[in-house]
């Protein structure tokens, strides 16, 4: 069995602010120890289930340099740093079994989540068909394209109701109960560690039973950016156009091309006038 753990910061238990996510700030070295101790306990529920599986783990928080190598569980294959092929779900391909998001957090506007977001602060919305996703959804959908079922995801309640919402037989494990966008009710590490490996080890074993989130093509995204500089930047690409001031719409070939699209998006928004 092959198995992809990816694995993103905002949602991991005890984390509450960006003080604690942010490379620059003062708190950031605790939130990477909590972030490889949630990834090792879900390595360790997915080989208690399947001892033989191979198991990647895909560093997914910001600059995707923030598990710590050395304190990572061995037997799994670390995918680190960017830009790199499929973003947050590196080292995804047709002939994985299974998708598990760890430590995830629900889309932009999405209160009262955690650090809720969808992939930086300068995409406001990202509407598939219609629908608003955020990076669960975004994600679930790119996995689905290859065939490939989320079969858990951890983060705070808001993020666990927005994957079952997609795909209602996965597990989830709320590690934390939100209050706000900067505070929640969170269990003790340990203890979140404890019920991820015995979760981990049930979504292994339901992991047959479990859909992959399939969208056919073609399929029509519209992504609202906080700068109007940004929609300038982003009608640069060829197919993307402009809907008033802030909003920008594309029509995708399938959804590989769409995620590809939403992905260059968030370079483009990241450059500021000069």
């Amino acid at each position: 069995m092959k198995v992809l753990i990816s694995v993103d910061m905002e949602g991991v238990s005890g984390i509450v602010h960006p003080a604690e996510t942010n490379p620059d700030r003062y708190d950031y070295e605790r939130g990477r120890a909590l972030m490889t101790a949630e990834a090792n306990a879900v390595i360790a529920g997915v080989l208690d289930s399947e001892p033989d599986a191979v198991v990647r783990v895909a560093d997914a928080h910001g600059p995707f340099r923030n598990i710590l190598p050395e304190d990572l569980d061995r037997r799994a294959r670390l995918v680190r740093g960017k830009p790199r092929p499929l973003g947050m779900l590196g080292g995804l391909d047709e002939g994985t079994d299974a998708l598990l998001l760890v430590g995830y957090h629900a889309r932009a506007g999405e209160g009262p989540g955690v650090i809720a977001h969808t992939m930086s602060g300068d995409l406001l919305d990202v509407r598939v068909s219609g629908r608003s996703m955020g990076e669960i959804g975004l994600n679930a959908a790119m996995a689905g394209h290859l065939g490939v079922p989320v079969v858990l995801l951890s983060g705070d309640d808001v993020a666990c109701a927005e994957l079952h919402d997609l795909v209602p037989s996965a597990v989830t494990v709320a590690v934390k109960e939100a209050i706000g966008a900067a505070a929640a009710v969170t269990l003790h590490p340990q203890e979140a560690r404890e019920r991820l490996r015995t979760a981990a080890a049930e979504a292994i074993t339901r992991s047959a039973r479990i859909p992959p989130l399939t969208l056919t093509g073609p399929v029509d995204i519209e992504v609202d950016l906080s700068s109007p500089f940004s929609v300038d930047l982003a009608t640069l690409v060829p197919g993307v156009s402009r809907v008033g001031g802030r909003t920008v719409t594309f029509t995708a070939a399938d959804f590989a091309e769409a995620y590809r699209l939403v992905m260059l998006l968030v370079q483009l928004a990241s450059i500021k006038p000069a």
